[in-house]
């Protein structure tokens, strides 16, 4: 199949891939094809993507878990700089495997990428100084759709890694650090989300 290697329904989850892209590389640096639609089609994804975002954020920074109420939005995401722990979150009412988590690190060393189908909700915790993440949609973004679930829900129960702190009953931020004392570092709106039970 190319270029890429594709690990399907990671942590049996059916839906979620990780791929990883062949790499050329010697003395002088190296080549990989980040994208390849036949790549994909050979493996059994056959994924329109109409959208390319790039964000920039800092040690400590979680971003999610966010989704898309009315317009679901498939995700391949990957850093190309720094290191992320990327999160997925089942929300699928009629799969065997709601409410389940998924989390792979992506680093601008591993260069693995998380395909990530519509029906989930979707986050990152920043563990390097700063990262730079990349990812392409199969629909554009529609203002006011978004949806999200607190971060840390202990009916989902993430195991964000290097996070520590007690949980106050709410998304709050308050009280959390890295284990090297970074704060974890989250939007205002980021710390209002609720649950699964009151969210989906």
């Amino acid at each position: 199949m190319g270029q890429i290697t594709v690990e399907k329904n990671v942590g049996g989850i059916e839906g979620l891939c990780v791929i990883t892209p062949a790499v050329h590389g010697d003395n002088r640096g190296y080549f990989m094809e980040t994208y390849s639609k036949r790549d994909m089609e050979e493996a059994g994804i056959n994924i329109d993507f109409v959208q390319d975002n790039q964000s920039m954020s800092v040690k400590g920074v979680l971003r999610g878990l966010h989704f898309q109420i009315n317009f679901p939005q498939t995700k391949l995401v990957r850093a190309i700089k720094g290191s992320v722990f990327d999160v997925a979150v089942d929300l699928r009412k009629d799969s065997k495997t709601f409410g389940k988590w998924y989390g792979v690190e992506l680093t601008e060393e591993n260069k693995k990428q998380f395909l990530i189908p519509k029906g989930f909700a979707h986050g990152f915790l920043v563990l390097s100084d700063t990262a730079e993440f990349c990812y392409k949609c199969d629909d554009f973004y529609h203002a006011n759709d978004e949806g999200g679930l607190a971060w840390n829900d202990p009916e989902i129960d993430i195991k964000w890694p290097q996070v520590e702190g007690v949980y106050n009953g709410t998304a709050s931020a308050e009280g959390y650090t890295l284990s090297d004392g970074t704060p974890l570092n989250l939007s205002e709106k980021d710390q209002k989300w609720s649950g699964i039970s009151q969210s989906i």
